[in-house]
């Protein structure tokens, strides 16, 4: 990070740096005034963004990193708040020429923009695709112009101009037209920090033997299209490379014992690849490895014993490849350092613990799948768990193990066979994912901490009114923003205590036996986005208190016996408007047509009368279909920084016939159906 102590209000702008920043401003579109101070009534070191020296007053560094705040319902194609236009990019290197770091990330650039100068410090490049290109800097150590998705930069030709540069964050920009970017980038003397995740890059030079990369400490060239084997320059670096990322980027082949020659690495990263053969045991030989993720992949055979060698390591993630053999404390022996483990196969590991073993380690996080009947007894010694998954496994869980979990942070067992009782059980965990378990019994408890809640597809049972209106439950105080407890056994009302649950913003309770009317009280949740309770037996009208459910996205109540008039009340903004299978009755009211962004009408099965208005033709969205995926996905951040919790919003369709179920994809779809009705 650089040290913003430099800008004192002492300093006084240099004339020449200030007008190439207003040179710079001018190529920039600025929606919300980002760039408001940039003006020459005020000195130019106290502009938003600009860093000068308190040495000789010239500008040094420029930040202006757009910061997001995340939304429940996230659009990643919206940052209409984010600066966009052109980088001048030539004119900031050449007028601003003691400029040391230059960060932009996570706006919404759309391309780099070259001007032919006429200046003694500009080395006008012949280069055939960009004859006007222009840069030259000798003091620019620091760019990052990562996560501007929009942003396509046809060449590199330009960067072996920048000979200063140290740290280079190409993340997320599209270079899919420049097939030279490695022999460009390794023309960079002093670099040591490279990211081109997710560039669209393809090609990984695999005839070359030597990359003449001198200072390079970390790579990450994650997220990338190589369909390759590794290629020999990389284990021929002659740096002492300390972390390397190539994960998701369709690699193949066995790993090569070669990679050993990057003897100093700290960080290795493969997942999600094509990796196939056995997990190689001379891994057990890296010194310094803190972190190894070999996931998602297809490595076969057992995990090899010398991988609890690596006394250094603090992150070991084997899972998801088709592992088999046992799994024992020899293992882990000297894995002290442990804080993340990672270790599920979905072909089936046995463990095979001395029951009386007592791990070197406290994990923090734990992801685990097993074809053993039981958790292994090491579990129970877990005492500083944030984080727990378990997959695909069947275990009893007695009251041990949910006292264990008190403590933890985010908690997801998921496609299990479960053996508990959860009616006495107080959920803690902030995130808590229980679906798919085959849990039985009444609903559990919530504490007030809890965020997100998916009970979804097990065998549970009893009403909702011990979850939503318990003892526990104190008016202002909960948390909670997303309830999941679709497709299980629920019976009884929808209760009328949802005003202790203001924070909600999704609620499905669909598929199971609630029966009564939909409650006054769901008016309460002025920020419900998303509201699922079909398959049900309710019956009666849509209270008129929902009007205050002004954020409302989704509403699905298809399949139950409500009754009136269909609501012309709920929100303009509502993108899926499901009713299906239900008794309502009169007209279609023309104010339907004021819900502009409507891309899914389904009145299909009442007994509605009248005309079809006219006005339909308005709802432009039924024709130019723009709603993106994030539009209906549900966004919630993890504890660890860069990780989320996404889960898409989903509804069952009938489309030629045939009932299909729309999650990813419901945002391509647009559909009206009024079949089955009584229209004229």
């Amino acid at each position: 990070m650089f040290n913003t102590a430099f800008c004192s209000f002492n300093i006084h702008c240099n004339q020449q740096d200030m007008h190439g920043l207003l040179n710079f401003k001018q190529g920039v579109t600025d929606p919300s005034g980002v760039l408001s101070s940039w003006t020459t009534q005020l000195d130019c070191c106290h502009w938003k963004g600009v860093i000068c020296s308190n040495i000789t007053n010239r500008v040094i560094g420029i930040s202006l990193l757009c910061s997001t705040t995340l939304p429940i319902y996230r659009d990643e194609d919206d940052k209409s708040h984010c600066l966009t236009g052109s980088i001048r990019l030539s004119l900031l290197l050449v007028e601003l020429e003691f400029l040391e770091y230059l960060n932009l990330r996570n706006n919404d650039f759309l391309a780099l923009q070259f001007d032919y100068l006429h200046n003694h410090n500009c080395h006008n490049l012949s280069i055939p695709t960009s004859p006007r290109l222009c840069v030259n800097s000798s003091t620019l150590r620091h760019l990052d112009l990562s996560l501007n998705w929009n942003l396509v930069i046809n060449s590199l030709q330009w960067l072996p101009n920048i000979s200063s540069l140290e740290y280079l964050n190409l993340r997320d920009n599209d270079l899919s037209m420049e097939s030279n970017w490695l022999q460009l980038v390794t023309m960079l003397p002093s670099l040591s920090f490279l990211s081109m995740r997710a560039c669209q890059l393809k090609d990984l030079s695999l005839s070359l033997q030597y990359a003449n990369f001198t200072k390079l400490e970390f790579l990450s060239l994650s997220a990338n299209e190589f369909n390759s084997e590794l290629p020999k320059w990389l284990f021929n670096l002659s740096c002492g490379i300390y972390e390397l990322d190539l994960s998701s980027s369709s690699l193949i082949g066995h790993l090569p014992k070669d990679l050993l020659n990057l003897r100093e690495l700290d960080f290795l990263n493969m997942e999600d690849n094509n990796f196939d053969g056995p997990i190689p045991d001379w891994l057990g030989h890296f010194k310094h490895l803190e972190t190894l993720i070999l996931g998602v992949n297809k490595f076969s055979g057992s995990i090899p014993t010398n991988l609890g060698n690596l006394s250094t390591l603090i992150t070991l993630v084997v899972g998801s490849n088709p592992l088999t053999g046992v799994v024992s404390e020899r293992n882990f022996a000297k894995l002290s350092k442990l804080k993340e483990l990672g270790i599920y196969s979905y072909v089936g590991l046995t463990f095979d613990f001395d029951s009386d073993w007592i791990p070197p380690f406290q994990l923090e996080e734990l992801v685990l799948g097993f074809s053993n009947p039981n958790l292994p007894a090491w579990f129970y010694t877990q005492r500083s768990l944030e984080r727990l998954t378990i997959w695909d496994s069947s275990f009893e869980a007695p009251d041990k193990f949910w006292n264990l979990l008190s403590s933890v942070i985010e908690l997801e067992l998921q496609d299990n066979s479960i053996d508990a009782n959860m009616s006495n059980v107080l959920l803690n965990s902030t995130v808590i994912v229980l679906s798919s378990n085959g849990l039985k019994s009444s609903l559990p408890r919530l504490s007030p901490q809890v965020t997100i809640v998916s009970l979804s597809n097990n065998s549970l049972s009893g009403e909702l009114s011990p979850l939503l209106c318990g003892h526990n439950v104190s008016n202002g105080k909960n948390n909670l923003l997303y309830l999941d407890i679709s497709f299980n056994n629920l019976s009884g009302g929808l209760t009328n205590c949802w005003k202790n649950w203001k924070s909600l913003v999704a609620v499905h309770l669909g598929s199971n036996n609630l029966s009564g009317k939909i409650p006054s009280s769901l008016g309460f949740l002025s920020n419900l986005t998303s509201l699922h309770l079909h398959e049900n037996k309710l019956h009666g009208d849509i209270p008129l208190s929902l009007h205050n459910c002004r954020s409302l996205l989704v509403f699905n109540v298809r399949n139950n016996q409500l009754s009136g008039n269909i609501p012309d009340w709920i929100s303009h903004g509502v993108l899926a408007l499901q009713l299906r299978s239900n008794h309502f009755r009169g007209k279609i009211s023309t104010q339907i047509c004021e819900m502009s962004s409507l891309i899914v009408l389904d009145i299909a099965q009442n007994t509605i009368s009248g005309d079809i208005p006219s006005c339909f033709g308005n709802i432009k969205t039924l024709l130019f279909n723009n709603v993106s995926r994030y539009k209906l996905s549900f966004e919630f951040p993890s504890s660890v920084p860069g990780r989320y919790f996404i889960n898409d919003d989903n509804l069952e369709l009938v489309t030629k016939g045939q009932i299909l179920e729309y999650g990813k994809n419901l945002h391509f779809m647009t559909l009206i159906d009024m079949s089955s009705n009584n229209l004229s």
